[in-house]
Parts: C-alpha cells; structure tokens; sequence
C-alpha cells in the first residue's frame, strides 16, 4: 500500500519519470501523425484525384477499416512473443512501401488495396500501444500517464490535415499524403527503437531500474 500513498508531485520531480512523460509525448505524437495521416485526408484525396462518389469513399473506408480490426488484434498479440518495440516498429518499417502504392497507385482498386494494408500495418503498431504505455507507466500514476501523453501527442499531431491540404493544393494528394506518412513512418520506427520497454512489467512492484 505504500505505493499508493506517494503523491504525484513526488514522482513527477523525478528526472527520470519526467524524461519518460516526455518520450511517451513524443511517441504519442508520432503515432497519432501516423493514424491522421494514413485516415483524415483519405476522403478529400479519393473525391479530387478519383472522382469517388460518397458511396465509393465509405466503401473504401470499411475495407480499410476491417484492415486496421484485423492488424491492432494481430499484431497486438503477437507483441507478447516478439516485444512491444520491435513489433511496432516492424509494422512502421514494413509501412513505408506500402504508403508508396497507397499514395501513387494509378487506379482505385490498387489506392484501395495500399489503404487496406496500410491500416493492417499503421494500427498493428496501434495494437501495441495499451500495453506498451502502460508499462512504461511508474505505478503511482498509472492512471494519469497513458491517457495524457496520448491526448497530448493527438493534439500535436491535429496540425496533419492542414498540413496535409496545403500540400495538396500546393503539389498533389499523393504528394500530400505520402510526404507526411513516409517519414512520420520512419521517425516513428527510430524512436520505438530508441526507447525503453517495458514488457512483462510486474505492476504494483518497485522498479530495479530507473524508468528513464
């Protein structure tokens, strides 16, 4: 019970716990730029630059979003053989050709076929997050940690679409998408790679390393 009794001004004067808050919002960010890139544009991208009636782009929403149920249960699961870190980060690694045939395919069906796996592979790396934020979270404030790095690294990452549309107006809808989702891809790989895991964290028991 003495852990329950520290107070959260105690453990957020630990540098450690303050590095950690920090990376967690940096990868939050990250993740978010890469579900809203790979999702918010999608519509406006299919209407402009395939003619898509409204019929079309909700059919093209739910394949790709059967593709993200399919990849965050999988890839989740698999996590708990290979690891929160490297499971995400393959799914981002393996992202980046695919965002290529999302953004420049020719045709709807093969826009449509690179949204699928695309979601499969962006909300694999999803599938992971819960755990992997959790354990990464110091026990005092377990309640507190996961759900305010998220919220903050989402409302970073809100500047996408903006983004995302200059572009487009600017270049194209492929160039829009693809020159937000490619590196967000990459940086996001680099920095799950990086960082600290957690996995098979028994909660409620004192850490034996720093958590930074």
């Amino acid at each position: 019970m003495e852990l329950t009794k520290v107070g959260p001004r105690q453990v957020f004067l630990q540098p450690a716990v303050l590095r950690r808050f920090v990376y967690l919002i940096v990868l939050m960010t990250l993740f978010n730029l890469m579900s809203h890139g790979t999702q918010d544009f999608v519509p406006t991208f299919l209407e402009e630059d395939f003619a898509a009636s409204t019929g079309t782009v909700t059919v093209v929403a739910i394949i790709y979003d059967v593709g993200a149920i399919i990849g965050g249960a999988y890839f989740g699961a698999l996590s708990e053989r290979f690891g929160r870190r490297r499971t995400a980060a393959g799914c981002a690694i393996l992202a980046i050709p695919v965002a290529f045939l999302f953004a420049f395919s020719p045709t709807l069906g093969l826009v449509t076929l690179g949204a699928f796996l695309l979601q499969l592979l962006v909300q694999g790396g999803w599938g992971v997050v819960p755990a992997h934020l959790a354990e990464l979270s110091p026990d005092e404030v377990r309640g507190f940690y996961p759900g305010v790095t998220y919220q903050l690294g989402n409302a970073i990452a809100s500047f996408n679409l903006p983004i995302q549309a200059a572009l487009a107006a600017a270049y194209s809808g492929s160039v829009a998408l693809a020159a937000v989702i490619v590196p967000v891809l990459v940086l996001t790989a680099v920095v799950l790679l990086l960082g600290p895991e957690a996995k098979g964290k028994v909660f409620g028991a004192r850490e034996s390393e720093p958590v930074g």
